[in-house]
C-alpha cells in the first residue's frame, strides 16, 4: 500500500502490523488512530524496545490525570516479544 493509503479502514482491515522507514511516517496516524494504546517498537537491537507512543507528558507528570493505557500495552507487548524470543532461543 502507499504511504497516504496505508491507514485506511479498508487497507487496515488486510494486515496486523505495519512497517515505516521513518518514525514520523507511521507515528502520526497511529496516534490518530489509537492515542490511548499506541505502542512503538524499535528493531535491530540487541534488546527488546517498546514505548508508548503518546510521548512524555511533562505537563500532567505527578497530577494523577495520565492514562496508562500505553504504557500498560508497551509492557505488554515487550513481554509478548520476550516470550517469543525466549521460546525460539
Amino acid at each position: 500500500y502507499p504511504a497516504d493509503a496505508l491507514f485506511t479502514p479498508r487497507a487496515r482491515s488486510k494486515y496486523d502490523v505495519a512497517l515505516a522507514m521513518y518514525h514520523d511516517q507511521a507515528l502520526i496516524p497511529i496516534k490518530a488512530l489509537d492515542f490511548d494504546e499506541g505502542v512503538n517498537v524499535t528493531l535491530g537491537l540487541p534488546i527488546i524496545r517498546t514505548s508508548p507512543d503518546h510521548g512524555t507528558a511533562f505537563d500532567i507528570a505527578g497530577k494523577g490525570i495520565a492514562d496508562p493505557g500505553a504504557m500498560i500495552a508497551a509492557l505488554r507487548m515487550a513481554g509478548e516479544m520476550a516470550a517469543r524470543r525466549a521460546a525460539r532461543d
